[in-house]
């Protein structure tokens, strides 16, 4: 066998660049499971042991199975916007191999690199199955816009709703309407940023930088520039041909993830009200995008969800079994099977 050939087939076994390394994923996965197990460990500590046992033990198995439709449903919907994006234009994506760019991008983006890496593999696998077009482009950057806007306008609703018909004490009414105001005014901050990309690009350029120097870590301003650009030639496309597709994938992608929290309370036995649910799920999940000091919210959405619903009145023996339950339906498990579908991708 000539040398040309053997290097020709070495290149073709390595992995790509932006995959982590073998002993990178290892010691990320450690990292995730350690965090994970402390949380489940130690968070039913807060309440009694023999409570929480007696609700998990009692929980309906029925409705279980329905909060894991749910969620089924929830990735279905992630894999129907990539879908919906790539349709934009001439070329076309499997509702299927969609479903599976979601699980496997949102594994590699917890241990290499967070959004950033979520966003190179999801536009690396739909380029691999598809021909290159700018829809594709795009597949990185705006499912997380669109998702994090879905989630912006979940929360507002369900802070509206605790104000105008839920009985709150004098604290709480003092934390609902500032969460409620921070949201508003996000919400607001990012229509003005839609408006006037240049302001955005300088304002993201100067806090990189910032950061950056503080770190004392090397940055290419170009990158960040392409991300923004791409984000805007993502909203101009969504104006011209339609947000109406993209946009049904997001609300399920949100409503189907809510949905499973339902039923898992139903079947601990606890009916909670809707506002009540939407209230306490987008505030957790704000928490845990804005805090990001955990891959995947682990710690900061569990214990958010504990206290949230705690103060709302739900039992803390309940929440913490319904809520452990929902993460390891919602975050575990597909996690592992994202690594799995992520080496099904590269092999195909």
């Amino acid at each position: 066998m000539s040398t040309t050939h053997m290097e020709s087939t070495n290149e073709k076994r390595q992995s790509p660049p932006w995959l982590p390394s073998k002993a990178h994923l290892a010691r990320s996965l450690l990292y995730l499971i350690i965090i994970g197990l402390a949380v489940y460990i130690l968070l039913p500590q807060i309440t009694s042991i023999e409570k929480s046992i007696h609700v998990l033990r009692s929980m309906l198995p029925w409705m279980v199975g329905l909060a894991l439709l749910a969620q089924i449903s929830s990735y279905i919907g992630r894999g129907y916007l990539l879908k919906a994006i790539v349709d934009l234009g001439k070329t076309r994506l499997s509702l299927g191999r969609g479903v599976l760019i979601a699980l496997a991008s949102g594994s590699i983006g917890l241990v290499a690199g967070g959004w950033v890496g979520a966003a190179a593999t999801t536009h690396r696998w739909i380029e691999k199955g598809e021909e290159t077009s700018k829809e594709a482009v795009l597949t990185g950057i705006l499912p997380p816009f669109l998702n994090e806007i879905m989630l912006v306008l979940v929360t507002i609703i369900g802070l509206v709703y605790l104000l105008i018909d839920y009985h709150l004490t004098h604290q709480q009414l003092v934390g609902i309407s500032l969460s409620l105001g921070l949201v508003v005014l996000g919400l607001l901050v990012i229509v003005y940023a839609m408006q006037h990309q240049a302001t955005l690009e300088a304002f993201v350029l100067r806090s990189v930088d910032r950061v950056m120097h503080v770190l004392r870590r090397a940055y290419d301003p170009a990158v960040i520039r392409k991300a923004i650009e791409d984000l805007y030639q993502g909203l101009a496309l969504l104006a011209d041909k339609g947000w109406i597709h993209p946009a049904l994938g997001a609300a399920m992608n949100v409503g189907f993830n809510m949905l499973s929290l339902y039923f898992l309370f139903l079947a601990a036995g606890h009916r909670i009200h809707p506002g009540v649910l939407v209230a306490g799920y987008g505030l957790a999940y704000l928490l845990g995008k804005v805090a990001y000091i955990s891959p995947g919210g682990i710690g900061l959405i569990e214990g958010g969800m504990t206290a949230i619903y705690s103060s709302l009145g739900v039992p803390q023996s309940i929440g913490v079994v319904v809520i452990l339950s929902y993460r390891l339906i919602s975050f575990w498990i597909p996690t592992l099977l994202g690594f799995a579908a992520a080496a099904y991708l590269e092999n195909k």
